[in-house]
């Protein structure tokens, strides 16, 4: 009996694992056919490479493939939905109310306060259900959240061929963006460290960007598709701004992960919480993570400025900011792996350094003009 389970269980996961890898190669082809015109040979060389890092990442956790699978799914839907007509999103119910990029995106919002409210109520009951409702929900927000950002992809190329573009490039896109890839690195931490209860810790950094998804959406009024500066019209906008976020989200975890910790040290939720040691090793996985994909974005967005602005390095002030930004988590790293270093100190460094990072991200272009002032307020 148990001999037919797991040959039942090897069947489905080799099946998924097709489909799976189906959906990223047909979705690649699909994209190289339609606009192949579009696309230089670097851009092209993204997409390809994005199939083999989606694939290996699929493979080694089966929670992602899941979610790409219905993403993509539901993307594909919403796109025949529209039958190539931008309007439809006002005509079509499924459209207008769950599957347009602007829905799908006030859904993702809705899932994180629940998920949020589910953690929290979670933690202070015990309850595990409540635990395992509230990351459903967080994986929920993630799977409209993606839907929504390959819709829009597709809607502005509906609004115009010239004007289609990878939706990373505004900050109401880019905190959609920092979201996502926050609310998947927590997710693979909660099952790697079988805890839920650090949710209600690190949505909170996720529902403060919803907050201001929707300031911007209401207030702002500057949710559209607008063109590219021609700063951004380049294929580096595609690698660097991810490999960026993939830094910031984990910065971000390790800081709120960093609040637990200095809580649980002084007997607050202790007894709710892992361990101080499971805290500790989750702070330095998730900086040491976060520093190797900063690090990478900022060589890639130099030589990015080499072709945007004719020079890797101006001392423009977001670049010097990321400077300070990678010198305090390269100096955390130091100290954490050289000097031995562990404990209260590291935590509110790294809750700090958040403050810094937050800065480097959103202050620059509140307070601060320069070469990047097509992302500010």
């Amino acid at each position: 009996m148990f001999t037919k389970l797991f040959k039942s269980s090897k069947i489905s996961f080799v099946i998924l694992n097709v489909l799976y890898l189906s959906l990223l190669l047909g979705g690649a082809l699909y994209a190289l056919k339609t606009f192949s015109s579009y696309m230089d040979i670097y851009e092209k060389a993204i997409l390809l490479s994005s199939v083999g890092f989606f694939s290996w990442l699929g493979w080694n956790w089966n929670h992602f493939k899941k979610i790409i699978i219905l993403v993509f799914a539901l993307s594909l839907f919403a796109i025949q939905l529209y039958l190539g007509v931008l309007t439809n999103n006002e005509h079509v119910f499924l459209l207008k109310y769950l599957l347009s990029s602007q829905s799908a995106i006030m859904w993702m919002n809705v899932f994180f306060v629940l998920a949020l409210v589910l953690y929290w109520l979670g933690l202070l009951t015990k309850n595990n259900l409540l635990d395992d409702i509230a990351s459903s929900f967080t994986s929920t927000a993630v799977l409209f959240g993606f839907t929504g950002l390959l819709v829009r992809w597709y809607e502005s190329y509906l609004i115009g061929l010239d004007i289609g573009h990878i939706p990373i490039s505004n900050l109401y896109e880019v905190f959609i963006l920092f979201c996502l890839i926050t609310s998947l690195l927590y997710l693979f931490y909660e099952e790697k460290f079988n805890t839920k209860k650090l949710g209600a810790f690190v949505l909170i950094v996720i529902n403060a960007a919803v907050g201001f998804i929707l300031w911007y959406t209401f207030d702002r009024h500057a949710d559209g598709v607008q063109p590219l500066v021609p700063a951004l019209q380049s294929y580096w906008m595609k690698i660097h701004v991810p490999a960026n976020f993939i830094g910031y989200g984990a910065f971000s975890i390790a800081a709120m992960v960093s609040i637990a910790y200095l809580l649980s040290a002084k007997k607050i939720l202790a007894s709710y919480l892992p361990k101080l040691a499971v805290l500790d090793d989750l702070i330095y996985k998730s900086i040491a993570i976060g520093f190797i994909f900063f690090t990478v974005a900022t060589i890639l967005g130099a030589i990015w400025a080499a072709e945007a602005w004719g020079g890797y390095w101006s001392w423009d002030p977001k670049e010097t900011w990321a400077l300070i930004v990678w010198l305090n988590y390269a100096a955390w790293l130091h100290y954490r792996i050289v000097k031995g270093l562990r404990g209260t100190v590291l935590a509110w460094w790294a809750l700090i350094g958040l403050i810094i990072t937050t800065f480097a991200f959103l202050g620059v272009n509140m307070f601060l003009s320069g070469l990047h002032s097509y992302g500010e307020l």
